[in-house]
């Protein structure tokens, strides 16, 4: 008896056992899943690839103009995320959708202020934020034609940040806007078309003022130059400021549909923007889906999480691109792109 329960322990044990696959070195030890079993294969028509030739460069070709350049880009990372962003403003604009750009001091310094400009004037960009440092060289730009001084060297001869046109024009300007209720932007947009600045062409500040537009100047007190200054008053300053942040968080309310583009700021801005969603979403509206890109020289840990990351997952269909480049060579690319791809041609 029990020989004979011994061998029908032994027969069910045996039926249970998984069969051995062929040899991966045979013929025909193809397997459909593999599912990572030792010595399996997967035939090549079987598996996932990230790659094909459908998504590589269709190669250059003389009759490209400069606006259709993305089109030779690879439909792959960073080629394909170019595209997408480039298509999403588009789309964006042609359904009255808004498209914000917020912009740190370097932007200004790259010399790419007519671009922006111009994407300003074909109702491209509906709203411009900026830090303080960009205000700071879009007013020296505008009235003096030059900006960006040598750090280290004025540093060394005690003069860094000093220099007393701006602080004077800008203190004053934001004294005279908190007075009238105006926001920062306003008031020192209102302070260059006052002043007729020389050079109110190259100004996105001015360009802002006269197109009409939302200017949001975001400061934070004794991050810039002109808060060195004794005719500084954080008064101002602190309620000019606060009083952009609100018509901010009115924008963001509002963005279901549209795009949001950070370009250079590493810190404020996407402080500034993490806080308007969330003001936004403790309201209960709903703002998505929308398309949220951060394009700089370094991808940093705020813009990566504030912008591309954490706001595109409230909600459904948000996306998050990150563009990693110099801004003198990218927002000369995305303006092209655009504006070529809005003309119909």
């Amino acid at each position: 008896m029990r020989d004979t329960r011994r061998s029908k322990l032994r027969a069910r044990a045996s039926s249970s056992r998984p069969k051995r696959v062929q040899s991966a070195g045979r013929a025909g030890a193809h397997t459909r899943a593999g599912r990572g079993r030792p010595g399996s294969q997967v035939s090549i028509s079987l598996r996932k690839s990230k790659v094909t030739v459908d998504s590589f460069s269709p190669g250059f070709s003389p009759s490209l103009s400069c606006g259709e350049i993305h089109k030779i880009f690879p439909d792959i990372l960073a080629g394909r995320d170019f595209k997408k962003l480039v298509e999403a403003i588009v789309s964006a604009r042609k359904h009255r959708r808004p498209v914000i750009f917020m912009i740190g001091g370097h932007v200004i310094k790259t010399g790419v202020s007519p671009l922006i400009i111009q994407l300003i004037e074909e109702n491209v960009v509906t709203a411009l934020a900026m830090t303080g440092s960009a205000a700071i060289h879009d007013v020296e730009i505008a009235m003096w034609g030059k900006t960006s001084e040598e750090v280290e060297d004025a540093l060394q001869e005690g003069v860094f940040g000093m220099t007393a046109e701006t602080a004077h024009f800008m203190n004053k300007a934001v004294a005279a806007g908190f007075e009238r209720a105006e926001g920062m932007g306003r008031a020192l947009g209102s302070a260059l078309h006052e002043a007729k600045a020389p050079f109110i062409e190259k100004s996105l500040v001015g360009s802002c003022y006269e197109k009409g537009i939302p200017l949001t100047v975001h400061v934070a007190i004794g991050t810039d130059v002109i808060h060195q200054h004794p005719e500084a008053s954080g008064k101002a300053i602190g309620e000019t400021s606060m009083r952009d942040f609100r018509l901010f968080v009115s924008l963001i309310e509002h963005l279901r549909g549209g795009v949001v583009v950070n370009v250079g700021s590493a810190v404020i801005l996407p402080e500034v923007f993490l806080k308007a969603i969330a003001s936004v979403r403790n309201r209960g509206t709903r703002f998505w889906p929308f398309t949220a890109a951060n394009i700089d020289m370094i991808q940093h840990y705020r813009p990566l999480r504030n912008i591309v990351e954490r706001p595109t997952r409230i909600g459904r269909d948000s996306v998050g691109i990150k563009l990693t480049g110099h801004h003198e060579i990218m927002i000369p690319l995305l303006t092209a792109s655009i504006l070529h791809r809005l003309s119909g041609a």
